[in-house]
């Protein structure tokens, strides 16, 4: 177990987080919902962030997408210091360092599967252009929905759509995957479809960091860290060979 200040080094950390606070405005008053939180993660691991709702889980999440800023501390992903950043500097180095999977999909819904995949290579201006098609077939495939390719996300099922969101996520080959709540509103058998792609996407050497409320799912991710009253209060480290058996 470690002791909820960090696994690693720090020097060798994919992601750090280091005393931050995030405060909001409540009427004449502030609510303070992170309050210090301290963690690293190395490069190719997979950690799950746990614990009640309103407690600072999602609220993390956009402190280190850059979605949201912090009152006080730092966040560097991948080298960088995402707290330093301008709005276009961030939305640049987001779409080629991050993929983000939402809870309630946001897929384009006037865009194909497959649109929607490529989407983030045109904004991003990844790859060449006739190579985006090609790779967006190849990203639907993997997670087994290329012959979906081509209806819009109200045609297909739920879970569909969240594995055309991961294939999404996956578009500029990033190496930071966070996910919130992906699994909350899938059933249990696409929950573990959608779960079973996290864990080959780790094992291909992804940094996966998934707010789940699924005690199940966590269980069975290498590292947890629970967050209560916006302060880490556990974090657990199960070891690659304990999870290689799951």
């Amino acid at each position: 177990m470690a002791n909820g200040n960090g696994n690693g080094n720090g020097h060798g950390s994919i992601v750090e987080v280091k005393d931050l606070v995030k405060t909001f405005p409540v009427g004449d008053s502030q609510i303070t919902i992170l309050k210090g939180i301290t963690f690293s993660v190395a490069d190719g691991e997979f950690v799950s962030i746990v614990g009640p709702s309103g407690n600072g889980k999602s609220t993390l999440l956009n402190m280190i997408t850059g979605i949201d800023r912090p009152t006080q501390g730092q966040v560097r992903v991948t080298g960088n210091e995402v707290t330093r950043m301008s709005e276009d500097q961030l939305a640049r180095w987001r779409g080629e360092n991050l993929g983000i999977i939402f809870q309630f999909f946001q897929m384009l819904p006037g865009l194909s599967l497959l649109n929607n995949v490529i989407l983030p290579m045109d904004l991003a201006n990844m790859y060449k252009p006739k190579e985006r098609r090609e790779r967006a077939m190849y990203l639907l495939e993997m997670v087994g929905l290329a012959d979906q390719a081509n209806k819009l996300p109200a045609l297909v099922s739920g879970g569909q759509q969240q594995r055309a969101a991961i294939a999404r996520a996956l578009a500029n080959d990033p190496p930071v995957i966070v996910a919130d709540e992906p699994t909350g509103n899938l059933d249990s058998a696409s929950a573990r479809i959608v779960f079973e792609l996290f864990q080959k996407l780790v094992k291909d050497g992804k940094t996966l960091l998934m707010v789940t409320h699924d005690k199940e799912l966590a269980r069975q991710v290498p590292r947890k860290i629970e967050i209560m009253d916006g302060r880490i209060t556990r974090d657990e480290f199960i070891g690659m060979g304990e999870w290689a058996g799951h």
